[in-house]
């Protein structure tokens, strides 16, 4: 039995109600990141992580990819107008945010530099999609 337009929002409002899931959704925003980036950047430890990975799996938005011991996570455009309309003003919603936007920037920085971080040795760089 197929979820129901009104599941699918009960599960992504659910979804985007927690911060931690809003910061991992942030840095998802346009690239497909490695989760060992996820745990540098927010500092929280991988299996709480993927606990809110497999939150935003489960509610359609996030899809992950493994690429022999690594795990990538992107957004994944929901195929409902409803839902992706909120995605999408949710992903807007973060350009203004001074939060977020230092969350980046600690990405970008990670990224350029990722011998200053001992967890991200030898990590696959984020991708853009």
């Amino acid at each position: 039995m197929g979820r129901t337009a009104k599941s699918d929002l009960v599960t992504l409002f659910a979804a985007l109600t927690d911060p931690t899931r809003l910061r991992l959704l942030n840095l998802m925003d346009g690239r497909e990141v490695c989760v060992c980036y996820f745990v540098e950047i927010l500092k929280q430890g991988q299996p709480k992580i993927s606990r809110h990975l497999a939150y935003l799996r489960r509610a359609g938005i996030v899809e992950a990819r493994r690429d022999g011991k690594w795990m990538h996570y992107r957004i994944e455009r929901p195929d409902d107008p409803k839902v992706a309309s909120i995605l999408d003003a949710t992903l807007h919603s973060f350009k203004g945010d001074r939060d977020m936007q230092a969350d980046l920037a600690r990405l970008e920085k990670a990224c350029c530099e990722p011998q200053r971080f001992v967890t991200l040795q030898g990590v696959p760089m984020p991708l853009t999609v």
